[in-house]
């Protein structure tokens, strides 16, 4: 039977930029003896109307509050010494790639080896335009992207003339505390399947509560043996977001969790988002309280 880990996504929306928050929260997390800590990415939110290029519905906006989650990472990795840091998911394509690789490569060194890099391609064409990339050229370039990190991750000089990144016999050093770094990808569409099944070492699935989560898993190890990989190994990540049915959250979570296990899923993400809670002191109670629950159903 498959073991899985469970960790906690970061609550942004209700803790916002409180620093001490960040602190507090993130700290508990290891504390309570959960596996990762979980941050969601966004660089800049947008006003939704009126676009050229529509916003999706019930998407983040200019008012929801982020951290970079490489900053914040590379503060708790001094506060914790144990739990996995992971991005669920950063926006790859619009980010330089070789800064990206560096900061990284400093966040996993400092941390002792625990970032996990959980990336994709995004949703917000204002995001992209605010930061000079191309939106049309995402797909093409996050499949560039992932490949080069592991190179520059190695610490050796190289040279790579691709279409949108170039290196001349230069080297990124030091490298990551394990000389590379697990990159997971995250997605919904046939793309990102088939992407994650080429390039990846794990797979982000939102929304895990839709039977359409566990079926994608299911198309994603199909992917993996037509590539000539096997799946053992391979890090399936359900993140279990609140949605609009709305009820007591928390059962849900617990009442999903044998139901996921059984699908093969590695990995869950639970949350203390959109339950009413206010301040750091009910997040933590509300995750203490979930991890009693969790570890019964999963003894």
């Amino acid at each position: 039977m498959t073991t899985v880990r469970v960790g906690v996504a970061y609550p942004q929306d209700e803790l916002g930029g409180d620093p001490d928050a960040l602190r507090r929260f993130g700290v508990a997390v290891e504390e309570l003896g959960y596996d990762h800590l979980l941050m969601f990415d966004h660089v800049v939110g947008a006003v939704h109307a009126p676009r050229d290029l529509p916003m999706p519905p019930r998407m983040y906006t200019e008012r929801d509050p982020f951290h970079d989650p490489l900053t914040a990472f590379a503060h708790l990795a001094a506060l914790t010494r144990r739990i996995e840091l992971v991005t669920g998911v950063l926006v790859l394509p619009q980010r330089q790639t070789v800064l990206l690789a560096r900061q990284a490569a400093d966040v996993d060194l400092l941390s002792g080896g625990r970032l996990r890099l959980g990336v994709g391609v995004g949703y917000n064409p204002v995001e992209y335009h605010a930061m000079g990339a191309d939106w049309s050229a995402r797909g093409r370039r996050i499949a560039e992207q992932i490949p080069y990190l592991r190179q520059l991750w190695t610490g050796e000089a190289l040279t790579f003339t691709g279409e949108f990144d170039q290196i001349d016999r230069a080297a990124l050093n030091p490298p990551p505390a394990g000389r590379s770094i697990p990159i997971w990808y995250g997605g919904s569409s046939e793309a990102a399947f088939r992407r994650a099944a080429e390039l990846a070492d794990g797979f982000v699935f939102g929304y895990a509560f839709r039977d359409t989560a566990v079926g994608q898993w299911q198309r994603v190890q199909e992917l993996l043996r037509d590539a000539g990989r096997s799946p053992a190994g391979f890090r399936g990540v359900f993140v279990l977001l609140p949605d609009e049915r709305g009820g007591d959250w928390a059962t849900r979570t617990v009442e999903a969790l044998p139901r996921l296990r059984d699908a093969g899923a590695t990995d869950v993400t639970v949350t203390s988002a959109r339950q009413g809670l206010t301040t750091v002191a009910e997040h933590v109670d509300h995750i203490a309280r979930l991890k009693a629950r969790v570890d019964a159903v999963l003894r």
